[in-house]
């Protein structure tokens, strides 16, 4: 293999590193948003069965009790800025369909992530056997 060939590799291989640290990000974030969506389907599941006191955060680290009755509506941001109004068992079923989601998309993430890790390592190897042989040019 030439220098070009090795330059490309090489640059090949920066560019996977890179593409497999925003994975490892991406998947952070995912993992993220399954914790986040998971406490709140467990909290409304919870409020489906009964009334339940609550601290509400107002800002700045400062919190009102409230009581929350269980047929009280739920607000749901559904991305773009636009919220819409629903019931308990409504927004839980929301919920629930999001977590699937996510557990989609993080196992997708994951096949992404370990793809690039073979081919990572399919490229060192390269490298590696390319560093070991002379090249053709080297006399």
């Amino acid at each position: 293999m030439s220098e070009e060939q090795a330059r490309q590799l090489m640059q090949q291989l920066q560019m996977l590193e890179a593409y497999s640290a925003e994975l490892a990000q991406r998947e952070d974030a995912l993992v993220g948003m399954l914790r986040n969506a998971t406490a709140a389907s467990d909290s409304l599941r919870t409020l489906k069965e009964r009334d339940s006191d609550a601290l509400v955060p107002i800002g700045m680290g400062a919190y009102m009790p409230a009581r929350i009755s269980s047929d009280a509506k739920v607000v749901l941001d559904i991305g773009a800025g636009v919220a819409v109004e629903k019931d308990i068992a409504s927004a839980a079923s929301y919920l629930e369909a999001r977590i699937k989601e996510i557990d989609v998309a993080i196992r997708d993430n994951a096949a992404k992530r370990q793809e690039a890790a073979a081919r990572l390592e399919d490229g060192k190897g390269q490298l590696g056997q390319m560093m070991q042989k002379p090249g053709k040019d080297h006399v």
